[in-house]
C-alpha cells in the first residue's frame, strides 16, 4: 500500500527521485499516466492489470473516450540505479511539473503532482464536500 507524501524536485532530464519507501512495493517495471485532476498516476503492473481490466469491462461507447485519455498518456517506466525515473515531457506539461514535485500515495498507486496542483488539493482537505464523502462512506 502507497501511503504519505514527500516532496522532491524534478531535474533538467525530467527524472524524479521515487522515496524508498514506496520502490519496493512499485516493482522494477511500472505504468505513468494521467491521473485526474491533472496529477499523474504511477500504477505498480498488478495494478495496471487491474486498472485495465475495469475499463476494458466497460460498454465500448462508455470506455472508448476513457481508453483514450489512459491508454494514450501512458507511458512504460522503471527506476534507474540510483532510484529515479523519467516522466515523459507530454506528461510533465500535462500535469505542469517543473521544479518542485509532490508524491503522495494513493493506496493502491501513486500520485505525482506539480507543487501548485498539490497546494491547491490540500485546500480541499478540510472542506465540507470532503467531510460529506466520507460520512456517506461511514469514515
Amino acid at each position: 500500500m502507497f501511503l504519505g507524501e514527500f516532496k522532491y524536485s524534478i531535474d533538467v532530464k525530467g527524472r524524479i527521485f521515487i522515496p524508498a519507501k514506496l520502490r519496493e512495493a512499485l516493482g522494477e517495471k511500472f505504468v505513468i499516466t494521467r491521473g485526474i485532476d491533472r496529477c499523474l498516476s504511477v500504477y505498480p503492473s498488478s495494478e495496471w492489470e487491474k486498472y485495465t481490466s475495469k475499463i476494458n469491462d466497460l460498454p465500448p461507447a462508455q470506455a472508448r473516450r476513457i481508453r483514450r485519455f489512459v491508454y494514450a498518456g501512458a507511458s512504460e517506466a522503471e527506476l534507474d540505479a540510483h532510484g529515479r525515473t523519467v516522466i515523459p515531457q507530454n506528461l510533465r506539461e500535462y500535469a505542469g511539473i517543473d521544479g518542485d514535485v509532490y508524491i503522495t500515495g494513493a493506496g493502491s498507486y501513486i500520485e505525482i503532482w506539480s507543487a501548485e496542483g498539490w497546494e491547491s488539493e490540500k485546500q480541499l482537505e478540510g472542506s465540507e464536500e470532503i467531510a460529506a464523502m466520507m460520512e456517506e462512506l461511514g469514515c
